[in-house]
């Protein structure tokens, strides 16, 4: 899909401004995507070919620029980045939409994000994709601080943690605002009660790739969920597991299978 195929545009998200992007079919189930840290909506689903696919089947397909990243508001208060903050913007573009309910897909910290935006409001939540984090989501994906103080370090030449270095590489890459970037890795990282899976009703798929040393097991987290299921995304670590084919031939047999139970 070309860029210039995708309607863009901005809404005020308290005193934030959110970048959203939709394309695929107007009239389709809308299938809202919420990316990763560092990553925008075109790295994370238009460029892996998210939009293609599930617009080529016929869904409506809505992403948002996570505040700190791509074209929206970057603050640099790590106040503002609490997964709470990061939720109400998603369910903020449902509204501005005209959006009663959508498939939620999120991938790593985006997974985070769609399950606070589905504990605080299920009703707008009809599905959940979890990709790229499974019990991380509730046990911690480990120690991230070396993360933000590779994004503030004076240049690449600078880090020397191995994780560090790779998503200051990748800040570098995608032209994004480290010290933004920095903040939001610092307080974004909220970690979900094992408790509040109970609450998590809807259908849910956990997808993540079998070499991700990053996101814990996906069938772990599934089997806390009342409605979940785990997929295994062979041979890929975290960075390549969110454009697999595999990953994505499933997460449309998920929907397709969705919206055969409606139609029933």
């Amino acid at each position: 899909m070309n860029l210039e195929q995708l309607q863009a545009g901005r809404f005020a998200s308290g005193d934030i401004e959110i970048a959203w992007y939709e394309g695929g079919h107007s009239d389709g189930a809308p299938v809202l995507l919420i990316h990763g840290f560092a990553s925008t909506a075109h790295v994370n689903w238009v460029f892996p070919g998210w939009f293609k696919t599930l617009g080529d089947a016929g869904y409506r397909v809505i992403a948002l620029d996570n505040r700190g990243h791509g074209q929206s508001s970057k603050p640099h208060d790590p106040d503002a980045y609490d997964p709470e903050s990061m939720a109400t913007d998603a369910g903020g573009l449902l509204d501005e939409l005209g959006i009663e309910s959508a498939h939620v897909m999120g991938y790593s910290m985006g997974a985070r994000i769609s399950t606070f935006l589905a504990l605080a409001r299920p009703e707008r939540v009809r599905s959940l994709v979890l990709g790229g984090l499974g019990m991380g989501m509730i046990d911690g994906v480990g120690d991230w601080d070396p993360i933000a103080e590779a994004l503030r370090a004076p240049s690449l030449d600078d880090v020397t943690d191995e994780r560090g270095r790779m998503f200051r590489a990748f800040a570098e890459q995608t032209k994004s605002d480290r010290l933004a970037l920095a903040a939001c890795i610092s307080t974004s990282r909220t970690l979900v009660d094992r408790a509040d899976l109970m609450r998590l009703t809807m259908p849910t798929l956990v997808a993540v790739g079998t070499r991700d040393d990053i996101a814990g097991s996906a069938e772990g987290l599934a089997e806390l969920l009342p409605n979940g299921r785990s997929l295994d995304i062979p041979r890929r670590d975290h960075m390549l597991a969110v454009g697999d084919k595999v990953f994505k031939a499933a997460v449309l047999d998920f929907y397709a299978e969705l919206e055969a139970g409606d139609r029933a």
